[in-house]
């Protein structure tokens, strides 16, 4: 629907999640509110107070693995100082009545994914950004490797203080732990079951319905329009491996997914050749998103496979993906109470502002 129609009031649910819904309200955009202040960017190339720049390593945890080498780091993985969870005590787990406690066995680390204090993701050369998701690849791979105990592993990167980010420095978090976390559980769950049903990785059926579905509903009293779909209108950027696109039921309002564009549970199985693909389409993903709204706060995180026999059934229906939230607004009581996402800008809408930036 595009902005010279009617408002869009409607609940969209997640086909990946049936159990999320989101309220796409583009009426509520018009009301007063307070969106998240936009970051005034610490632009600098280097701050000498800061823990993460070059000359201050003894500021930070010993290093656990740098590229391309210790000396000359371009990029550094440390223990993150405050962890969420950790190896540093034994503790077993508890049942007390109905309250159950799982020991908070885990890794936390830093990646420091750039020796420049400012430099934005949409400012990295495409050649760092594809070593920086190598890197990620290889430390993913050895904790995995290290201990049975740790079921999943998550990457996450947080930009602005609204998305959680603690320190200015470019950087990006590994956390690994001992369960596999809810909302990875309900896609990994909700893939398998419609795999059962329908032989396909509703993933794949997704991205075919995006490059090649078109379809036109009519009231049936009128026969005025009522809704149009149009074949690509929720892709931003196809490639060669990489499909770049714009959820149908976004919970924020540039939302943006990317994903292999065949068939990949894994991201343990993505070659070098294709990390390069992957990293031009982040770098362009995250160009527009600046051009569009610029200095906007978000997180990105790699949603991949869990590991574990549990999850041995779950290759031909799971898929991997990266999603990129910015948070433009704050999260009403509404929302919160309710658990339904709001989106004041349609994402029929969002994906087209997107697509037609030039870059």
């Amino acid at each position: 629907m595009s902005s010279d129609d009617a408002p869009t009031r409607e609940i969209r649910i997640n086909p990946i999640v049936p159990t999320e819904s989101v309220l796409v309200s583009t009426a509520r955009g018009m009301r007063p509110r307070k969106a998240e202040e936009k970051v005034e960017r610490d632009s600098r190339e280097h701050v000498e107070t800061c823990p993460f720049c070059k000359g201050n390593e003894e500021k930070t945890p010993p290093t656990i693995k740098a590229w391309p080498s210790d000396e000359e780091w371009q990029m550094r993985i440390v223990p993150n100082l405050y962890p969420v969870l950790g190896d540093d005590r034994e503790q077993t787990s508890l049942t007390l009545g109905l309250q159950q406690v799982i020991d908070g066995y885990g890794r936390h680390e830093v990646i420091i994914d750039n020796p420049a204090h400012g430099i934005a993701l949409h400012e990295m050369e495409v050649s760092h950004l594809q070593q920086l998701f190598c890197l990620y690849h290889q430390r993913m791979k050895e904790l995995y490797t290290s201990d049975s105990r740790l079921k999943y592993v998550l990457v996450f990167k947080n930009f602005g203080p609204a998305a959680g980010a603690s320190i200015p420095h470019t950087h990006s978090q590994i956390i690994a732990m001992p369960v596999v976390p809810q909302n990875v559980e309900d896609e990994v769950t909700n893939s398998r079951n419609y795999y059962n049903k329908y032989n396909q990785c509703v993933f794949c059926s997704l991205i075919d319905e995006a490059l090649t579905y078109e379809a036109t509903i009519y009231d049936r009293d009128s026969g005025e329009i009522r809704r149009k779909i149009d074949v690509g209108q929720y892709v931003i950027e196809k490639g060669k491996r990489f499909i770049a696109i714009k959820p149908f039921a976004s919970r924020f309002e540039w939302e943006v997914h990317i994903l292999p564009l065949h068939h990949e549970a894994d991201f343990m199985d993505v070659n070098e050749e294709d990390m390069e693909e992957f990293a031009g389409m982040l770098k362009r993903t995250m160009q527009r998103l600046d051009h569009v709204i610029g200095g906007a706060q978000y997180n990105f995180f790699m949603h991949s496979i869990p590991h574990g026999k549990d999850y041995d059934d779950c290759q031909q229906s799971y898929h991997w993906h990266l999603e990129i939230c910015p948070r433009t607004s704050i999260p009403t009581g509404f929302e919160l109470g309710s658990g339904l996402f709001v989106s004041t800008i349609s994402p029929e809408d969002a994906a087209k502002q997107l697509r037609e930036v030039e870059l």
